[in-house]
């Protein structure tokens, strides 16, 4: 026994010490048992001691040996107080709830002699999860310890499982890459945006599979008024990218209708003749261009020669040219969003945009163009910068081919683990491809008919830089993390979010996360935001976070019982995230 209780205030227990602590080693943290008269145990936890007396905060109950957080009862003033055993210790942590089910090894926990804590797998992965820790404090080995435990089982392995890593570092390569050592079952499969880079396929999305709000964050749309432009060219695209003879009369008609608007627009006749100019010469068929020859009785002439101003400053044959053009308009001619269907590259889709500008008239309005221009601007230097490979894909693929595409290893073995090597771009571009990818894989898992029969797990390292509260919602009408988590448990795509700047994360997708690991925090901001933001966390436990030692973390969520120190063991391989040697690199020879 440990002492007698002398008094009670809240889920505050004090007691009376009948032990000799210096004869002891340090008792905070350790959980300790109120034994009641109806054989129910009470179960707290020693905040504070000294040589005379303990404050204990009540924490849970147990009842018919399974454990309850949260107390209903206060013990009595003769129940006796003592340290729990190995057995109550296993029901705490939830042990002899896990029989029959699968288990992942998590880590060890150092308070009660690195006893080695396991979780139900479907407590800590079928819900969202963050782990969060300042620069150093072992983020990137946890999450390498935890797949490698996941993964080098000598049990059942989880060859069902579809893990797409963003690896903000290109740090894990080297701890995942060997996971196929361990079973010939499991393929571990990389894409990286170093173009030269030997081990792995270059990062490659389909253009055609993007859609008008991908396309909207591609190219940094930041007002509502550049959404129809971009779903216009969309609309467009096809015209440019299939062959002339099969769309002609498509594009006979949209050019047509562009050149009357000029026509109708009631400027000079010099700005009417040089901006069908502008037009014809960028936009023409072998049907409708300036070349095209108009008949008339008694002579031949070209569109070209038509549009010549007289002596009087007029056009003279406006109402001959407005009859030729008005002839390739054809009523009820409608044009769709590409489906996926067919090829485009991203020198169609700007030859679209270039004449989803014109067809929309907006030469007459300077503002409109304004913002439309700043997308055609972006476009431009996608194509020209290096940036483009990452939208240049070879063959024609599906939304759902692709999906599994990225899912199948070199010699045709479905794969585990996807990680995407975004080192080697800047933030903006590695933010909009995670969305893109999110987004992709989000609506494939609502699209089964077996709604969570392909789960799918998205852990971002360095999650701050993406999951960010911007102005998503306001452009397109949702941030698809924040659609993630709120939604995407019910269709089995789950988020990780690893990141050493909580409090730059999204609000929404954060209080969706279910399981916490953090570790060592130190700035106050962050601290703060942690406390008011993750739920079931006190005062005592962020203060723990502020002196935790590399490797060690506090857990807690839905996987957990209780909130609990473990320790995690170095991962084997580690992941290339190291500090820089400065000795060896200042003075090696």
């Amino acid at each position: 026994m440990i002492g007698k209780i002398i008094g009670a205030r809240d889920n505050l227990i004090e007691i009376k010490l009948e032990i000799d602590v210096t004869k002891i080693g340090n008792l905070i943290n350790y959980h300790v048992i109120f034994d009641l008269e109806d054989n129910s145990k009470l179960v707290g936890e020693i905040r504070d001691i000294n040589t005379e007396t303990a404050l204990v905060s009540l924490v849970g109950e147990i009842r018919d040996e399974i454990f309850n957080s949260g107390v209903s009862k206060r013990p009595s003033f003769n129940s006796t107080c003592r340290i729990l055993n190995k057995e109550e210790l296993k029901i705490i942590l939830g042990e002899n709830t896990l029989v029959g089910k699968k288990t992942l090894a998590m880590g060890k926990i150092p308070l009660y002699g690195d006893y080695s804590l396991k979780v139900d797998i479907n407590d800590f992965f079928s819900n969202h999860f963050a782990i969060f820790g300042n620069t150093g404090s072992g983020k990137s080995h946890s999450i390498a310890r935890i797949l490698q435990n996941l993964y080098h089982t000598t049990d059942s392995v989880p060859i069902n499982s579809n893990v797409f890593l963003f690896d903000a570092y290109g740090e894990y390569h080297r701890a995942l890459s060997k996971i196929s050592d361990h079973s010939n079952k499991l393929r571990y499969k990389a894409y990286t945006t170093n173009l030269t880079f030997p081990d792995s396929e270059v990062l490659k999305i389909p253009l055609w599979l993007l859609s008008v709000d991908d396309i909207a964050l591609l190219l940094g749309a930041d007002n509502h008024v550049q959404l129809p432009i971009i779903e216009k060219a969309l609309r467009l695209v096809g015209i440019f990218a299939k062959e002339e003879d099969s769309v002609i009369t498509y594009k006979n008609d949209i050019i047509a209708r562009a050149v009357l608007e000029i026509l109708y627009s009631g400027n000079t006749p010099s700005q009417i003749r040089d901006q069908i100019f502008a037009v014809l010469t960028a936009f023409n068929t072998k049907d409708l261009s300036l070349e095209t020859k108009l008949v008339q009785p008694g002579y031949i002439r070209t569109l070209r020669q038509c549009l010549i101003i007289d002596k009087d400053g007029k056009l003279s044959e406006m109402q001959l040219v407005t009859e030729f053009i008005s002839s390739f308009i054809k009523e009820g001619l409608e044009l769709s969003l590409p489906d996926g269907t067919f090829v485009y590259t991203l020198e169609n889709l700007k030859e679209a945009f270039d004449f989803a500008l014109i067809s929309e008239g907006i030469l007459k309005s300077d503002k409109v163009y304004d913002y439309a221009n700043v997308l055609k601007v972006r476009l431009h230097s996608l194509i020209n910068s290096d940036n483009r490979h990452f939208f240049s894909y070879n063959n024609y693929i599906s939304k759902n081919e692709y999906v599994k595409e990225l899912l199948t290893s070199p010699d045709g073995i479905k794969a585990q683990i996807v990680n995407f090597n975004i080192n080697y771009i800047d933030d903006r571009l590695a933010k909009v491809i995670t969305k893109i990818y999110s987004k992709m894989l989000y609506d494939y898992t609502v699209s089964l008919e077996d709604r969570a029969s392909f789960p799918i797990h998205i852990i971002l390292e360095e999650a701050h830089r993406y999951v960010q509260n911007d102005n998503d919602t306001f452009l397109i009408g949702y941030n698809i993390f924040d659609r993630i988590t709120k939604e995407g448990r019910k269709y089995g795509i789950i988020l990780g979010l690893i990141s050493q700047r909580p409090s730059e994360l999204s609000e929404t997708s954060m209080s969706q996360c279910s399981n916490f690991l953090i570790f060592r925090m130190v700035h106050p901001q962050d601290s703060s935001y942690i406390r008011n933001m993750v739920p079931n966390i006190t005062s005592e436990i962020v203060d723990k976070l502020k002196i935790l030692q590399p490797g060690n973390c506090i857990a807690f969520g839905s996987a957990f019982k209780l909130p609990t120190l473990l320790r995690f063991e170095m991962p084997d391989p580690a992941p290339k995230s190291s500090n820089a040697d400065i000795a060896i690199n200042w003075y090696q020879e």
